[in-house]
């Protein structure tokens, strides 16, 4: 087990000489400077029909959570695209599908509804945000309209929009995302010599990359 740095005596990072800290929001905005006005008024808070129509090409999108003492999770959502089901001009719904049951984020909003999203469309260098809180569905007769590859979720995260705006194409087009010819070649281990390497675990590494076959594991997504 690693131990954190205070528990070692060892010095923060960012404890070391030359490292000055932002401490107050006048600090931040002497450095930021003042938001721009397209930047404020972009912010609304029920969907335009172009929101929808994001929505209808998105196939994934990330939550953030945080439970009621502030210790934040960001999970990874995806499906076919369309697969956050607009309820109306104020309430969409995200599908759950089989995962590992851990739940860090269901878990969250059970203690604490607020929950941002962000929603990416393939090729798109903009991201669609919506902010709100966030209550569990364990039925509804929308659910019918969720079934993917015969699996009709069991619970639902229903979304109640309090904000909802487009953020910009910069930080996608510094990060190059959707342009293949531009990536690294990959030279990261696979995934199951990574999971051997950082948790325990019974299975052996033959298990392991068997398990995380591309092929294996495709057949298991819409699985419990």
């Amino acid at each position: 087990m690693t131990l954190a740095p205070e528990a070692t005596g060892t010095p923060r990072a960012t404890e070391a000489p030359g490292v000055v800290e932002i401490t107050s929001p006048e600090e931040l905005r002497e450095l930021l400077g003042a938001p721009m006005r397209r930047a404020i008024d972009k912010e609304r808070v029920t969907l335009h029909a172009w929101d929808r129509e994001w929505l209808a090409r998105s196939p994934f999108c990330l939550i953030a959570t945080s439970d009621a003492e502030g210790a934040c999770d960001v999970s990874p959502k995806g499906d076919p695209p369309g697969f956050a089901h607009v309820l109306d001009d104020t309430t969409i719904a995200i599908p759950d599908r089989p995962g590992n049951r851990r739940a860090d984020g269901f878990m969250n909003v059970l203690s604490n509804p607020h929950v941002g999203l962000i929603f990416f469309v393939p090729r798109r260098g903009e991201t669609l945000r919506i902010n709100g809180r966030a209550r569990l569905v364990r039925e509804a007769p929308f659910f019918d309209d969720m079934v993917v590859k015969g699996h009709r979720p069991s619970l639902a995260l229903v979304v109640d929009i309090e904000q909802v705006f487009f953020h910009c194409a910069k930080a996608l087009m510094r990060s190059k995302l959707w342009r293949p010819e531009e990536w690294a070649e990959d030279t990261l281990p696979s995934h199951a010599r990574m999971v051997k390497a950082v948790q325990y675990t019974e299975e052996s590494l033959e298990d392991l990359e068997r398990r995380y076959d591309g092929a294996v594991y495709e057949k298991k997504l819409y699985k419990g």
